[in-house]
């Protein structure tokens, strides 16, 4: 039993060491240590480094802050500085609106209070006036020499105040100007810029400072056109009160509103015309383009990104279209409107290079025609509604089918011609022709059943911005840079059609009178009348048959170049 025991106390003793544990070898302990300092020094130095960057960008940050504080502050200034001037422009204006107002009723009653036949008195220091005659006193006399309200009272300050409320009208037409002519350049046409600054065949029909870009119609446009010799006079922007060489100054010639004119031709034989206007609509964008319906209810306009109808009795707006789904880079100005003959569809062309046809109605766009390369600048309908017609600065024509969307290509294969983008295309009444004009100063004529080229019309010296058949079909009107319309006789090619070549279309009529680019032409229902819009401001009425101008409408600021066949002004 006890040997048991011991024996067992013997197994559980634990073993103890027997002599010193041994130590590492010296080498290995340094090698660690040196490792470990270097390990330290790495991470100092990149911590130094990183501490330098910090300290960078917090002062990169802290100059921008000031910097954009800096900027905001002025900003602000600025903002309150136009908010500032904003509100003197506001005051000014309605100051000079008020004292216009008060001189306008003080010459009203100048008017009223002359005798007829009386003596013009002078002002002190002007020498003797000129002898009064039976005809009416012009504005300009009246308002120079004679006191308001008084028929024989001369106040010495009268005529000093309406030389500076000339002066000031005189200013404030010339920043009308300009801001037009910066609007115009930033608007409109490409594809003129390319054309040579002189005309085919040494053919400067402008003098050398002039160029023949036109401005914004439905056809092709160039803002920058320095102005013409004549654009350049005073007769190149007759505002109310001034009148043309044709007519004199007798209220027999003239009907005159408070911001129009209608100056009525002495060469006429009798007034066969009662000129009144209507409405006046404004618009927050240039206009590009006008059409009537079909029934003359409704007026459609084109702007930037939108077209808009509204009702010609009320003057009221009716409707807005607008493709949401557009682009909102940059403008998109429409330059085409036409109704349908139904009045259900607007199309409309614009600068992105489609045709959208709208359903009024729903406000919706009902289908979109693609295919032109260059912008679209003029549509037409045919007399069924079947099939709508464009015209587009990629040198072609192309006829659309309502019903079935397919397309029929007009082009103009004249590669010696550069600048031959199609400004105008019309479609005849009876469906079987197109016409359209382009800036190679011809005016083609495609067969729509074969779109075959059959007549080529020469004779303008400029390019053709706008064409017009007459209601029989049998006549065709065209207008051009050239300051000139003509009219050509189109009936040989309705009873004997050609698939090609040239037929010797008679030019049968020229219309001279305007003063600038004709830009628009259109022709009356009843064929009597044939009315054009012009860059001298001016829309002139002409008698069909003779060619005779019978009344100049004056009123609007910029170019009249749009035009509709209803003749509603």
């Amino acid at each position: 039993m006890d040997s048991a025991h011991r024996s067992r106390r013997h197994q559980h003793r634990s073993l103890q060491p027997t002599g010193a544990p041994p130590q590492p070898p010296t080498n290995i302990v340094a090698h660690s240590a040196a490792r470990l300092q270097e390990s330290i020094e790495i991470i100092r130095q990149e911590f130094e480094s990183l501490s330098q960057e910090a300290s960078v960008a917090r002062a990169q940050r802290d100059d921008l802050d000031s910097n954009v504080t800096s900027q905001v502050n002025e900003v602000n200034i600025i903002r309150q500085s136009l908010y500032e001037l904003e509100s003197q422009h506001a005051k000014i204006r309605q100051q000079y609106e008020e004292e216009l107002a008060r001189l306008r009723s003080e010459l009203h009653a100048a008017r009223q209070a002359i005798p007829p036949g009386g003596i013009q008195q002078p002002a002190p220091g002007m020498g003797p006036g000129p002898i009064q005659s039976n005809l009416p006193i012009p504005p300009q006399q009246m308002g120079s020499d004679r006191a308001p309200n008084s028929s024989s009272y001369v106040d010495p300050y009268y005529g000093r105040d309406k030389d500076r409320e000339r002066s000031d009208r005189d200013r404030e037409r010339d920043r009308d100007r300009e801001r037009d002519r910066e609007r115009d350049s930033r608007d409109l046409k490409r594809i003129k810029s390319e054309r040579p600054k002189s005309d085919r065949d040494g053919r400067d029909y402008y003098s050398a400072g002039s160029s023949s870009k036109p401005p914004p119609t439905s056809g092709p446009y160039v803002g920058d056109v320095p102005p013409s010799a004549s654009a350049s006079t005073p007769s190149s922007a007759l505002a109310p009160g001034t009148f043309p060489e044709d007519g004199g100054q007798t209220e027999e010639y003239r009907k005159e509103g408070s911001d129009w004119l209608a100056q009525y031709s002495s060469k006429a034989s009798k007034r066969l015309l009662d000129v009144q206007l209507v409405h006046t609509l404004n618009h927050e964008s240039v206009v590009c383009c006008v059409r009537f319906s079909a029934d003359g209810k409704y007026l459609a306009t084109g702007c930037n990104r939108t077209a808009q109808i509204y009702d010609t009795k009320t003057g009221s707006k009716v409707c807005i279209l607008a493709d949401d789904a557009a682009s909102k880079t940059g403008d998109l100005y429409i330059r085409s409107v036409c109704f349908s003959p139904d009045g259900r569809y607007l199309a409309t062309g614009a600068e992105d290079k489609q045709i959208r046809i709208w359903d009024i109605s729903k406000k919706k766009i009902r289908t979109f025609f693609k295919g032109h390369q260059q912008e679209i600048y003029s549509l037409d309908f045919s007399r069924d509604g079947r099939l709508i017609v464009s015209g587009s600065g990629d040198r072609t024509a192309r006829i659309w089918d309502m019903q079935t969307n397919e397309c029929k290509i007009l082009t103009i294969n004249e590669p010696e011609q550069v600048d031959a983008g199609v400004t105008s295309v019309a479609i005849s009444p009876d469906g079987r022709l197109v016409a359209a004009g382009s800036l190679d100063t011809v005016v083609r004529i495609w067969d729509v059943a074969t779109g075959q080229l059959i007549e080529r019309l020469n004779g303008h010296r400029d390019s053709v911005y706008s064409v017009a058949f007459t209601p029989d079909g049998k006549g065709l009107v065209s207008g051009s840079l050239d300051k000139s319309l003509k009219h050509w006789d189109v009936g040989p090619l309705l009873r004997n059609p050609v698939k090609s070549g040239e037929k010797g279309s008679q030019c049968t009529m020229n219309f001279v009178g305007h003063k600038d680019y004709v830009l628009s032409v259109a022709v009356s229902h009843d064929g009597k009348w044939v009315v054009s819009g012009s860059k001298d401001r001016c829309v002139q009425f002409w008698d069909a048959r003779s060619a005779q101008m019978q009344v100049t409408l004056q009123g609007h600021k910029n170019s009249g170049t749009l035009l509709s066949d209803d003749f509603a002004w």
